[in-house]
């Protein structure tokens, strides 16, 4: 943290600079604008402006609970995309009355104008409608994430998808695997809305599924009350389940080990009252008429270094080798091209979380886009590498900004097939 402390300083000092830049354009094309004007205006614009930027700082020095920073960051970007949206208007606005400036100084004076001939007035000034449009451009983010808290967050898809595995055994072609991922359990709201979402993946009578962590932001106490919807989530072959990022309890402040310990036993028991079988660096051998594959489940592992790496695949793939096919559950897609694709060439297919596909962006049957894939290659929907399969889930729940613009809360049904894809071919 120290070595980042002169960026940081740096970022700030950009970002109050920007604040006053913003604050006079505004003042300066708005002049009829009395509240503008005013001394009112000023106290509230910065006041608001250096509390996000303290805000912004404590989440990184002190150790706040998840919640708060979420709250901290959504406000401080949402508020900064939508500067970021009117300051170029402001910039054109200082542009052209530079330029009308030195254009005016060239030539000649303009003529006056005769009493009974008054100058012509324009019905509103260019300045005022390159900053009202300006106004407008920063407030349509607001209206988007303002309609993905409204629409997006409980508005669950199913998506569908087909994994060809060469060496799958005939007993399995065809089986139906679900999966559910980044619950999140602290962050909803609507419990009838999460019933909803559960009462679909059922529907769907998978034959087995995963679940792939991030059962809570931080305290297993968040489960309260969503034990009992989420013990629903049952199937005929099992429903099994690893750890993310956030069940470690990492992301908040303990008075002692212990403590931090315990929260952990209790969720690891809530993954058992709910009849969910969590993989802790272990493997269950899945029996279907006489065939057998493997699924083994590893505790977190992210090669960002912000994120623990208490994976152990050793212990994972521990007595598999005679299985044919090999399913990873894996919190972090990041896991797969860092160990998983060098140095386990047996893995067939991971099944992943994590991204959230950052909650914003586009996603449709043939094209995505998020900010998130800057951060993560793999960050949504199922990528091929030789023989290797993955397949990021981008989340139940929700965590910080509540709302999904674009990208939906996923609920994954997928068909396993014997043989090659055909598109493949």
């Amino acid at each position: 943290m120290e070595g980042q402390a002169p960026t940081i300083f740096l970022i700030c000092i950009g970002l109050l600079l920007a604040d006053f830049y913003i604050t006079n354009g505004l003042r300066e094309g708005f002049k009829k604008w009395r509240f503008v004007q005013g001394k009112l205006f000023l106290i509230l614009y910065w006041t608001v402006s250096v509390l996000l930027i303290a805000g912004l700082i404590a989440s990184i020095y002190i150790k706040f609970s998840v919640g708060f920073k979420g709250a901290v960051l959504l406000l401080f970007f949402l508020l900064l995309f939508c500067k970021v949206c009117f300051v170029p208007f402001i910039l054109v606005d200082d542009l052209r009355r530079l330029t009308l400036r030195i254009a005016r100084k060239r030539n000649k004076p303009e003529p006056e104008f005769p009493a009974s001939d008054p100058k012509p007035q324009e019905p509103i000034s260019r300045s005022q409608f390159l900053l009202k449009a300006g106004l407008i451009a920063g407030a349509l983010p607001l209206a988007g994430l303002s309609y993905g808290i409204i629409n997006g967050v409980y508005n669950y898809r199913i998506r569908r998808r087909t994994i060809y595995l060469s060496n799958l055994p005939k007993a399995f072609d065809g089986i139906k695997l679900g999966q559910l991922s980044d619950i999140h359990s602290g962050s909803f709201y609507n419990k009838k809305a999460v019933l909803g979402g559960v009462e679909m993946l059922m529907a769907e009578k998978a034959d087995f599924i995963f679940f792939t962590g991030d059962l809570v932001n931080t305290l297993s106490n968040e489960m309260i009350g969503y034990q009992d919807i989420f013990a629903k989530v049952k199937a005929p072959l099992g429903v099994y389940s690893v750890l993310g990022n956030h069940d470690y309890g990492d992301y908040a402040w303990w008075p002692n080990a212990a403590a931090k310990q315990k929260n952990l036993n209790d969720l690891m028991t809530t993954h058992k009252n709910m009849g969910w079988d969590l993989l802790m660096n272990d493997n269950r051998r899945l029996k279907v008429d006489g065939d057998e594959i493997g699924i083994l489940g590893i505790e977190n592992w992210g090669a960002l270094s912000r994120f623990p790496k208490y994976g152990k695949m050793d212990l994972a793939v521990k007595n598999t080798d005679d299985l044919p096919v090999k399913l990873l559950l894996s919190h972090d897609p990041s896991h797969w091209r860092a160990q998983v694709l060098p140095q386990y060439p047996q893995i067939d297919a991971m099944f992943s979380g994590h991204t959230h596909g950052m909650q914003f962006g586009v996603q449709t049957e043939h094209f995505q886009w998020s900010p998130i894939q800057f951060v993560y290659k793999e960050w949504a929907g199922l990528y091929r590498q030789d023989q290797q399969q993955l397949y990021v889930n981008v989340g139940y729940g929700f965590l910080g900004y509540p709302g999904r613009v674009g990208i939906l809360p996923e609920i994954t049904v997928m068909e396993l097939k014997a043989g090659v894809d055909p598109r493949l071919g």
